[in-house]
């Protein structure tokens, strides 16, 4: 499908590649309005429907990961106009279906929505130049596509709090430092330290891959002892795949394993 808002495209071997999404609204630093979400939506489902895809990077450009939702197009709206139109739930919340990794490669602004929306990935990886924040405080609203659940769940109540309060942005060595992202790295090294990660997680078998980040987001909805259960029976049922026999076979014989995704 030809996209106006965002660019796809794909990397590494065809039997498992990586599939890579630009935001491309460069004019308003990547800012999210319904029609891209629309499109990101999209093309995040066909990507996860294709077998041969084993991870997608979600990027934008050097100066925007995403500046936050298009307040222009937003500031007109009242209650019923969100309400009925279930404003953000209907498109954007599309990307907790995606069953493949996402990972977030960020370099500058992932401000309000944007902020958001590399939360909403499997992990960041960001540029030496990101900024991340809430500023909705300034607007006179809220953050409402998850962030004050899911900067509270990854930096702790107190910094999520201070920025939710105050607007204030965090760079990318405090967002390491607090443990918002998995590393920092140069600008100029982005795309390819997101690309390696990509590759790695294809070279896995992708029912191994699916069940960790099933446990994993877990963790983050419910119990210790519920997620410890849902862990345990994910574990043991990965002893029925044709991977798990040959992953350990190729462990014993000190060879490379060969994964069929079965």
């Amino acid at each position: 499908m030809n996209y106006e808002l965002i660019v796809t495209r794909t990397e590494g071997p065809d039997a498992r590649k990586a599939a890579i999404v630009t935001l491309n609204r460069p004019k308003q630093l990547n800012a999210l309005n319904d029609a891209l979400m629309d499109e990101l939506g999209h093309a995040l489902k066909a990507f996860d429907a294709d077998e041969a895809v084993g991870c997608i990077i979600l990027t934008g450009s050097e100066k925007a990961f995403a500046a936050g939702a298009d307040i222009g197009a937003m500031a007109n709206y009242g209650f019923a106009d969100v309400y009925n139109r279930d404003y953000i739930t209907r498109n954007w919340e599309q990307i907790r279906g995606v069953r493949t990794p996402v990972i977030a490669a960020v370099s500058g602004f992932a401000l309000g929505g944007g902020c958001e929306l590399a939360m909403m990935c499997d992990f960041i990886i960001a540029a030496d130049n990101a900024k991340f924040g809430q500023p909705e405080i300034k607007l006179g609203i809220i953050p409402g596509a998850g962030g004050t659940q899911r900067l509270p769940r990854a930096v702790g109540k107190a910094k999520a709090m201070e920025m939710a309060l105050t607007g204030r942005m965090m760079d990318a060595v405090e967002a390491e430092r607090a443990g918002l992202v998995s590393r920092v790295v140069p600008l100029d090294k982005l795309m390819d330290e997101a690309l390696g990660a990509a590759l790695t997680i294809c070279s896995h078998g992708q029912p191994s891959v699916m069940a960790a980040k099933e446990a994993v987001n877990r963790a983050f909805e419910g119990t210790l002892s519920d997620g410890v259960m849902f862990e345990r029976r994910l574990f043991q049922a990965l002893f029925a795949t044709e991977d798990q026999k040959e992953g350990m076979d190729a462990f014993v014989n000190k060879r490379k394993p060969a994964f069929r995704n079965r």
